[in-house]
């Protein structure tokens, strides 16, 4: 199932007695281990990945217990911010699917900085992670979280389809993905599925293909820029005139259209893969065709693990992500869910690179972007200002006029005054 983006924080005056779930109370006698709580929303099919972590760690050593909570993100979204800040949460919690949801919780203080960083299998080796995820998740000049995963997205296709239109194998320039994706659509059939809510974004891989960006250096929005414009309209007209997908999908509509091979490709991540064999599609991956100007670039995702600055146990804690981080933790959830390593050291492991699935998404980690990376108020960018933006302008086909009015409310919402 595909991960679904974050939606806006709730207030943070939402009452403390919601919380409903055990929470940094949690405590141990004098004998016996340390109890840390975990809250997360990995239900999807890598969930059994994040579940044998968590075992593991346990089986591991004696003095530590760690008991994690899975449930749905917007449950978690709506419930820990005023856990976090009263005390009654967990101690260690993925917030989100969406990182830019870290810096709420470091402007409430509700968030431990990390101090546990370096090098060895006590440690969080963040020199190991990727460059992005350990940008990511630092605010003045302190680390107030670890990736949980990381993954990037690839270009799923139908061989079947393919065939019977007669095309050999996956596009790899964006002239033949258009091509092929107009190709591809026949009848019921769609050339390409694409979602522009509730999931992980496919449209900025399509505008940063050809140049094309959502905001800039400065925070402000580029949707207006005559780069971003061109970028769009192409696909624009492919969505709107040629039919090549439906308009307005979810993330989880996409996945179903292309799962029930009514459509012939769709950008998604590995956590895809194993839903789309079950369901009996003649699947093949690639690699996110070579942009306009040579390069190859895709978008990147991860959640964050946190910890809670109430934590009574800080140190177990952080002992806890360097364990989830750890060299021979991510090799072996690799491994079990077709994740890419979030770590740098295991981009040449033999096992991984063998793996079919595995290497197409880890061959893209160096040229994979983290989407809206720390800009202020992401969430409701993306919430706000650019799905409405896509949703209209994929139903009137005005790339111009609608990205103006979508440039002035993401300028509003990021505090751009340029």
């Amino acid at each position: 199932m595909k991960k679904k983006k974050s939606v806006a924080i709730g207030a943070i005056a939402l009452l403390a007695a919601g919380a409903g779930l055990t929470g940094c109370s949690s405590s141990s006698s004098s004998s016996g281990p340390v109890d840390l709580t975990v809250w997360t929303g990995f239900t999807g099919g890598d969930a059994p990945g994040y579940t044998q972590i968590v075992k593991d760690f346990n089986a591991s050593q004696s003095k530590v217990k760690v008991t994690m909570t899975v449930q749905p993100w917007d449950t978690i979204q709506q419930k820990l911010p005023s856990a976090w800040l009263t005390g009654t949460g967990p101690d260690i919690a993925a917030p989100a699917p969406d990182p830019n949801v870290i810096a709420q919780y470091v402007k409430t203080n509700s968030v431990l900085p990390l101090t546990a960083s370096g090098s060895g299998d006590t440690k969080i080796n963040t020199s190991k992670f990727a460059s992005a995820l350990t940008k990511e998740f630092t605010y003045n000049g302190k680390l107030y979280a670890v990736p949980a995963n990381y993954a990037t997205l690839s270009l799923y296709y139908n061989k079947k389809l393919f065939k019977a239109a007669g095309i050999a194998s996956a596009p790899t320039t964006v002239a033949e993905f258009q091509a092929d994706a107009k190709k591809l659509t026949t009848g019921g059939t769609y050339g390409l599925s694409l979602a522009d809510n509730n999931t992980i974004q496919m449209w900025p891989i399509l505008q940063w293909l050809s140049g094309g960006e959502v905001t800039d250096s400065k925070n402000c929005s580029a949707l207006q820029t005559q780069a971003s414009i061109d970028s769009l309209q192409p696909w624009v007209t492919l969505v709107k005139d040629d039919k090549i997908s439906p308009v307005g999908q979810s993330g989880a509509e996409a996945d179903s259209l292309f799962s029930a091979g009514k459509a012939a490709m769709e950008i998604n991540g590995p956590w895809a893969a194993p839903g789309y064999k079950s369901a009996g599609i003649d699947l093949g991956i690639a690699k996110i065709p070579v942009g306009d100007d040579g390069t190859n670039v895709t978008l990147g995702s991860t959640a964050p693990l946190a910890i809670s600055a109430k934590t009574k146990h800080p140190t177990e804690a952080q002992q806890f992500l360097a364990y989830w981080t750890s060299k021979s933790t991510q090799l072996k959830f690799s491994k079990s869910t077709g994740f890419p390593p979030l770590r740098t050291d295991l981009s040449d492991n033999a096992t991984l690179k063998a793996d079919p699935t595995v290497s197409v998404f880890a061959s893209q980690v160096p040229d994979a972007r983290l989407y809206l990376p720390q800009v202020p108020s992401a969430t409701q960018v993306d919430a706000n200002g650019y799905v409405p933006f896509i949703q209209k302008v994929t139903r009137d086909g005005d790339v111009s006029a609608d990205a103006t009015s979508a440039a002035a409310t993401i300028n509003q919402l990021t505090g751009c005054s340029s």
